[in-house]
């Protein structure tokens, strides 16, 4: 074989990752194509918010919600001891709707996630069938929550959650949040893989927005099921899964949007806390899966990564042909992906060029998270996460 064909093979997965993708991605459903007629003898809908330190995003959270149109609706937010102000915020907009109601979290008992509490806390103050956990740095639309009960009505789901449009405010978001979500779509593909996959490890769920059926969420113990799991979203569709309920998953970018993070230290210490003490649940092959997740953790951005600095180096050392034709053939695979992201994205294309420069920065905030291993820091409170091997 000649160089060239060589280094065309070496290069497919490269070519035929994003292809593979994009055909599952686009097999998604979305809250688009769900009535937004409010069905007949509609449920009753609580809204529970979790919202510890959210002064920045509550009032835009929670004045978004209040513009649903849905006929039976309360909003509970729940006020996680925060020094910013949050519940007062709150409590002003409470005052001018009565669908609104906010409350102060009790103390954190030990063995809990501060999220997880306030969200069985919410849960408990509330009365609705129907319960939507949504988090403070979200923003819906008014249609959302009645094109979600069609959803959840329509496709029997004991669990649904919806998987919305990212916002991207600044220059590092838009370098690194694409990298982390085009890994995630890697690994699960669209909503209908996650909807219809048989194996548990393939359940993930959105906690931006999610809603369960109350009598499932009382009978299964509320979010004591997941009280000291990271990623309690994706731990929560997993065990209700596994129970055998329904789990359902749509996109809803025109319904739903998040701005997570807004600078590289929120970035770094926001996935941080998520990737590596959360991604072990969602490993296949059980402890052995496990054993080698760290590898394949820190491989994800490396694939994005290696190619490119391998066609830089060939500016100062001599490369074999088939290792420089690799390396430009993979690079510009890349680049058309990237390109292609970033325009669906509705984001300038020209980002696509600073792509390795975006997973040099996942490489670190993942070797960071390895580093941590299972203990979690996030908004004032160290955490110990346990392992789907530590509880069941």
């Amino acid at each position: 074989m000649n160089d060239l064909t060589i280094a065309g093979i070496a290069s497919l997965p490269w070519i035929i990752s994003p292809i593979v993708t994009a055909i599952r991605v686009s097999h998604s459903q979305t809250l688009d194509d769900e009535s937004n007629d409010p069905p007949q003898d509609p449920p009753l809908v609580s809204v529970v918010i979790p919202a510890r330190d959210e002064a920045r995003n509550i009032e835009r959270c929670v004045r978004s919600v209040l513009t649903s149109t849905y006929p039976k609706l309360e909003v509970l937010v729940v006020d996680d001891h925060s020094s910013d102000g949050t519940g007062d915020i709150a409590r002003s907009i409470a005052t001018g709707d009565a669908r609104l109601n906010v409350i102060d979290n009790a103390d954190l008992p030990d063995g809990w996630f501060g999220k997880q509490w306030a969200c069985l806390n919410g849960a408990n103050a509330s009365h609705g069938e129907i319960i939507c956990f949504a988090d403070a740095d979200t923003t819906q639309s008014s249609d959302l929550i009645t094109r979600s009960v069609n959803a959840i009505l329509r496709r029997g789901a004991d669990l649904f959650s919806v998987a919305g449009r990212q916002e991207l405010g600044s220059f590092w978001e838009r370098l690194v949040q694409p990298q982390i979500f085009s890994i995630m779509l890697v690994r699960y593909g669209g909503t209908e893989s996650v909807t219809d996959s048989l194996r548990v490890t393939d359940k993930i769920a959105n906690g931006q927005c999610l809603f369960v059926k109350r009598d499932v969420y009382e009978l299964f113990g509320g979010h004591a099921l997941v009280k000291s799991h990271v990623a309690d979203d994706m731990m929560m569709a997993q065990r209700f899964f596994a129970r055998g309920k329904k789990v359902v998953l749509e996109k809803g970018v025109e319904q739903l949007s998040t701005r997570m993070y807004t600078s590289l230290s929120e970035l770094v210490h926001g996935w941080g806390k998520n990737v590596f003490a959360g991604g072990r649940d969602s490993v296949p092959m059980g402890w052995v899966g496990q054993i080698f997740f760290p590898f394949f953790l820190l491989l994800a951005p490396l694939i994005s990564l290696v190619p490119p600095i391998v066609l830089l180096s060939s500016l100062f050392v001599t490369l074999p042909n088939s290792v420089f034709l690799w390396a430009a053939i993979s690079s510009l695979a890349l680049l058309v992906w990237w390109v292609f992201a970033y325009r669906t994205a509705e984001e300038s294309p020209l980002y696509a060029l600073l792509s390795p420069l975006g997973a040099a920065v996942v490489f670190y905030i993942f070797l960071r998270a390895l580093v941590r291993g299972r203990r979690v820091a996030w908004k004032g409170r160290e955490y110990s996460h346990s392992s789907t091997q530590d509880q069941a």
